[in-house]
């Protein structure tokens, strides 16, 4: 997947306000930890993960993924009548019907000209929106989109909590539920349109793809928690990460040395470091986001390119992968220039 003439002209995000510390839970987890034998330190020994964050408790996920567009929107510097589609890509959303998409583009005041809706696969989501709105843009069916997302943690670590503090859980339970609690909360969003528009976009290049469906039962979720089997889970998606990284090698001739920046998608500390040893790649020169804000699911890849932005990290000409696992397992490394 290949592009010629597609450029990100924004990219924004939205912090959740509120800090919640691992050690926080641990305490409210402590009969539990206590009766199973288990440490005190348990999330942040296992996750690297010192706090995340969540948003105030009336806060929706079109909320906070109406207010990362607003900013996206802004830094574009276009109309927002000139947007084609809105594709929403949260885990999280206000309903099951209507569309997460169709409350944003409500709140953000959208056209009727501008198609919306929601696309979810798991954490590697919002990357899958970049390359739907970027194929429509070049096959010249609109001239700008914008993607977004909001993600809360808030509801399904409580009630995970709840079900942790039971007195007939046992360790195995425990540990298939453990993901949930390493789970954060922001909001995302990019908007993307024709190079050849005007000055001030960053070219977005495309990238390579890979699947490994046989493994959708490591990881699956409902609203009120997730099921993992997180050994199998790492194993299984470090060797599709390696086989898309060979791929990217073979067919896109791509170097670790070459780019100037590598955002990942960040799990955890072990997934993370795992991941920087199959590239190749220093983990010290990674923008790691997960030990103050947790795993962010598909806006962890937006948020950490947005943070670098605002950072003055990028500089012009410098040339940033972006590389996102998602359950299922689906796999995506792409490029962009900045």
């Amino acid at each position: 997947m290949r592009f010629q003439n597609v450029s990100i002209f924004g990219v924004a995000h939205v912090d959740a306000p509120n800090r919640v510390p691992s050690e926080e839970i641990e305490k409210r987890l402590a009969p539990t930890l206590e009766r199973l034998g288990m440490r005190e330190d348990l999330i942040r020994d296992l996750s690297g993960i010192i706090e995340r964050r969540i948003w105030d408790q009336d806060v929706q996920p079109s909320d906070a993924a109406a207010e990362a567009a607003e900013k996206a929107i802004e830094q574009a510097g276009i109309a927002r009548g000139q947007l084609g589609i809105l594709v929403n890509t949260s885990v999280c959303r206000d309903y099951i019907e209507p569309s997460t998409a169709c409350i944003v583009h409500s709140k953000i005041g959208l056209p009727e000209t501008c198609m919306n809706f929601d696309l979810g696969n798991a954490c590697l989501a919002f990357i899958n929106g970049m390359d739907m709105v970027g194929n429509m843009i070049e096959q010249g069916q609109i001239d700008y989109g914008i993607v977004v997302n909001g993600e809360s943690s808030q509801f399904s670590t409580e009630k995970t909590i709840e079900k942790l503090l039971d007195p007939d859980v046992d360790e195995e339970t425990f540990r298939s539920n453990f993901a949930t609690l390493t789970l954060g909360s922001g909001s995302a969003a990019m908007v993307l349109g024709r190079s050849d528009l005007g000055d001030g976009g960053h070219p977005y290049l495309g990238g390579v793809n890979l699947a490994a469906t046989e493994h959708n039962r490591l990881c699956y979720g409902q609203v009120e928690g997730m099921v993992t089997k997180g050994h199998e889970l790492l194993i299984a998606g470090l060797g599709l990460a390696a086989r898309t990284w060979k791929k990217a090698v073979d067919e896109l001739g791509w170097k670790i040395e070459d780019f100037d920046h590598c955002v990942l998608h960040q799990v955890s500390k072990i997934h993370t470091e795992q991941f920087c040893d199959i590239v190749g790649l220093d983990i010290e020169s990674v923008f790691r986001l997960y030990p103050y804000f947790a795993n962010i699911g598909p806006a962890g890849v937006p948020i950490v390119l947005s943070k670098l932005n605002d950072e003055g990290r990028l500089k012009s000409g410098d040339r940033v992968a972006i590389m996102g696992i998602g359950s299922g397992l689906n796999c995506t490394m792409a490029e962009l220039r900045w």
